[in-house]
């Protein structure tokens, strides 16, 4: 009824989207359901409805698929129903059309006095006076100077509450004015990019102004692909596929909100998170393009295509709200198709998070599931008849039909991709009988690890050190370098075919066939820079270790089966290839966060941690060092416990502890875990006891939806609890009144690892380990107050908590070693103070 608006799926969410009072006792809310539902229906039943003929197509698939609601829907419509229903919403979507090349942005400056006025502008003649916040935005406006010799980095760290978003935005969207150039704002979650996409309303309170300046990118993996769900619409009336009852049911949900996205953004966009536990990953998630599969200009939706609108939107666009991983993506990649990512204009929110996002963007690894995601791009789904993989004949081959030099190429790639694993790989290594050089070489991987790693259990994967190499594994290794030399031969020469034809045929091909050549040229170069590393990974097996990275051999599982089986290689510092490939080549940066320092060490050592972090240390020129403090009084808005009398390895009193502290709180509250295994066991402890004292229970890798999701409920209904592992706690920005109390279930210890044990050497030993856990604490801790009048109880569940990680708490918090029971009633006492202050706050609902 109302595709691709939001709305909390809770019984309150759904009355308030309805307009109706808020149901209060659960036989409220199961009332609410039933008015919500009569509600929707009358809108439908409006003269007024847009696009009823549409819905009614989509209604009739779904009614022939065994959707319950299809007789409501059909009745309220009040339409003679179509004889077939449809799903092909793709044709009612706009087109886009190209533009000419934007010209080069100016090099005018931001000055501090413009960067105050625009901050002012935006946060309105209402607002409180946040000096703070205007400081930042001025520290930040240094970044937008003219470049010399070197990128203009600024590192500008702002306390919880400085308001660093808006400080950013101000001198950005300044420079971008003044100069017709974009500025990239790049977050580490695809939450955090939605909660910069609503700070910039401020900054366009018009949706058509917005629309045309400012854009938001992910990686094409987010995004729907309209062939993929074509092929998807033309089975949905062949009967349910495996695993669900109803295919065009789901199908018809996703087709309706196709025909009103703001962008096709399926992770985290407008898409219903709760929608792909419904209508399962295949008809949702698994739309999308994640293996790099697209025809571009061959497609018939090209011209409709979401992934091209917001290319080229983001050429366009003032402000493009990106994220680490896409930026890193882009610029490895030499900007893959978008404009060279040189000369560019970064923020980089978040900037805590830069050294795990490079190391994830610059990680190697050749494993089984890397070696068929290959062959699968290659050669398309083989002999089985299933899934919608196309090879690289069915997606190109006619541009190399005319070429000779091509055609052998191609002939060739396809060839040598069968040394690549194929289906049924993973059973085959566990039998014993590897097929083919790949195969042969991950069996001997997997044997080296089992005979040398510590198994911690089914919830754990295990690995060992790539050195000293089990008999034969060299001789497997060498028989696959051999392999992919075979590989990269082709490769290179079908990309240099394709390249050479565009040179050589400039007058006479068309734009699209220019464009599918230069795309499948680019495309076939990538796929040659992810073989080169993996030859030089075999090679080094054999020649010895390089220093600047960490190798080692795994067996991964997933949900206690094995997974997956290979080599790894991490950088030991990440941000070496990050700086080298994003920040030097930049005009300017600002790399803002609250937490860019640890607080454990002295000024100048915590700015010397800050900028190993961020990849500074690789610069030219020294960074630019800002540094504004939180306007919050947190000695007196907070509490922090360490209990004393649980005993942390023990999961029943672990549970046990957060039912008393969630209850003793009255809910609003967030329980961080440092293992998958602990957080669903806590559930199942906790969840009928909670129940019972009329609180909401959500829970990360329980619930069937996604983290956001689950944070906009948890939002909605403040006196919730939530359980999320400890990489939530960054996508936790809700008011206090929905977050009062946050419980750690133990000290956020770096997990032991080879990778971690190589970077502990050369970054300062236990230090290094200190620096991590107290970041972690300080950035869980700073979720708690958001604004002036919140409060909140910190509690770790960590008797052997060291003194010296407490440094990482704001000055003036002190920190109470208790007991549970006194720790409970002293939050409860805490907690009902306040509330007796600010009623409005933590009354119930």
């Amino acid at each position: 009824v109302r595709p691709a608006q939001f709305c909390v799926p809770t019984p309150r969410g759904l009355a308030a989207a309805a307009g109706l009072a808020e149901p209060r006792t659960l036989a409220e809310q199961a009332r609410a359901l039933r008015e919500s539902a009569l509600a929707l229906l009358g809108e439908l039943a409006r003269a007024d409805y847009p696009d009823a003929r549409a819905a009614a197509e989509t209604a009739r698939v779904m009614r022939d698929s065994g959707w319950m609601w299809g007789p409501a829907v059909e009745a309220a419509l009040g339409m003679e129903a179509p004889a077939r229903g449809r799903l092909d919403v793709w044709r009612h979507l706009p087109e886009w059309s190209d533009r000419a090349p934007p010209a080069p942005p100016g090099n005018a400056p931001v000055a501090a006095a413009e960067a105050r006025a625009r901050l002012a502008a935006l946060l309105g003649a209402r607002a409180e006076p946040r000096p703070q916040q205007a400081d930042y935005a001025s520290a930040s406006a240094l970044a937008f100077a003219p470049r010399e010799d070197a990128p203009i980095v600024v590192l500008a760290e702002a306390g919880t509450g400085v308001g660093k978003t808006l400080g950013y935005i101000a001198p950005a969207s300044v420079w971008a004015e003044k100069n017709e150039g974009t500025v990239w704002l790049s977050t580490y979650t695809r939450n955090l990019q939605r909660q910069i996409d609503r700070e910039l309303d401020k900054l366009y309170p018009r949706a058509a102004d917005k629309a045309r300046r400012a854009a938001v990118r992910k990686g094409r993996e987010n995004y729907l692909c309209l062939l993929n769900f074509e092929d998807a619409a033309g089975r949905a009336g062949a009967g349910a596929l495996p695993g669900t009852a109803s295919p065009g049911a789901g199908l018809g949900l996703v087709a309706r909100w196709v025909a009103h996205t703001r962008d096709g953004d399926m992770g985290g966009g407008d898409f219903p998170g709760w929608l792909a536990e419904l209508a399962g990953p295949r008809r949702t998630s698994g739309l999308s393009d994640r293996r790099g599969e697209c025809v571009h200009s061959a497609c018939p939706h090209w011209r409709r295509c979401f992934v091209e609108r917001a290319s080229r939107r983001s050429r366009e666009a003032d402000l493009v709200v990106a994220n680490h991983a896409l930026v890193l993506a882009l610029a490895a990649a030499g900007g893959d198709g978008d404009p060279e990512p040189r000369r560019q204009r970064f923020v980089f929110d978040e900037g805590h998070h830069l050294f795990d996002a490079a190391d994830s963007a610059f990680a190697m690894r050749i494993s089984g599931l890397e070696t068929r995601d290959l062959r699968l791009w290659l050669r398309g789904a083989e002999d089985t008849g299933r899934g919608r993989a196309r090879g690289l004949r069915r997606r190109a081959g006619d541009l190399a039909e005319d070429d000779k030099a091509a055609a052998e190429a191609m002939s060739a790639l396809l060839a040598a991709a069968r040394a690549l694993p194929g289906d049924g790989w993973l059973p085959r290594l566990a039998e014993g009988k590897p097929e083919g050089p790949c195969e042969e070489f991950l069996a001997a991987a997997r044997r080296q690890v089992a005979a040398r790693a510590r198994d911690n259990g089914p919830a754990f994967g295990l690995e060992t050190d790539a050195r000293p190499p089990v008999d034969g594994l060299l001789e497997t290794a060498a028989a696959l370098d051999a392999a992919l030399a075979a590989l990269e031969t082709p490769l290179k020469a079908l990309a240099a075919a394709f390249a050479d034809r565009l040179d050589a045929e400039s007058e006479e091909l068309d734009t699209g066939e220019r464009i599918r050549l230069d795309a499948a040229a680019r495309a076939l170069r990538r796929q040659r820079d992810r073989v080169r590393p993996w030859r030089a990974m075999l090679a080094s097996l054999a020649s010895g270790p390089d220093e600047a990275f960490a190798d080692w051999l795994f067996v991964a599982r997933r949900d206690g089966r094995e997974s997956d089986a290979g080599m790894a290689r991490h950088w030991i510092d990440p941000t070496e290839p990050f700086a080298r490939a994003v920040l030097q080549p930049a005009a300017g940066a600002v790399i803002a966060s609250a937490t860019l320092r640890d607080t454990g060490s002295d000024t100048e050592a915590g700015w010397k941690a800050a900028e190993r972090r961020t990849g500074a240390v690789h610069l030219p020129a020294p960074p630019t060092r800002a540094a504004v403090p939180s306007p919050f009084d947190y000695a007196a808005q907070t509490r922090a416990f360490v209990v004393t009398d649980v005993a942390r390895d023990d999961a029943a009193q672990a549970a046990a502890a957060l039912r008393v502290l969630f209850r003793a709180a009255g809910g609003g509250a967030l329980g961080l875990f440092t293992a998958i295994r602990r957080l669903r066991e806590a559930h199942k402890r906790i969840a009928g006891p909670l129940d019972e004292a009329g609180l909401l229970l959500l829970a990360q890798h329980v619930d069937g939806m996604d983290a956001a999701t689950l944070v906009d409920i948890f939002r909605a209904e403040r006196n919730a609890c939530l359980l999320g592992t400890d990489a939530l706690r960054d996508g936790v920005d809700v008011p206090g009144d929905a977050l009062r109390l946050i419980v750690f279930d133990r000290v956020p210890w770096p997990r032991p690892s080879i990778l971690h044990k190589a970077r502990r050497k050369r970054f300062g030993g236990r230090e290094w380990d200190d620096a991590l856990a107290r970041l972690r604490l300080r950035q869980a801790f700073g979720r708690l107050v958001r604004r002036a009048d919140d409060a909140g109880v910190f509690v770790l569940l960590d008797p052997a908590t060291p003194t010296r990680l407490l440094s990482a708490f704001p000055e003036g918090v002190a920190v109470r070693r208790a007991g549970l029971a006194e720790t409970a009633e002293a939050t409860r006492a805490f907690l009902g103070a306040r509330a007796a202050a600010s009623p409005p706050l933590f009354g119930a609902r």
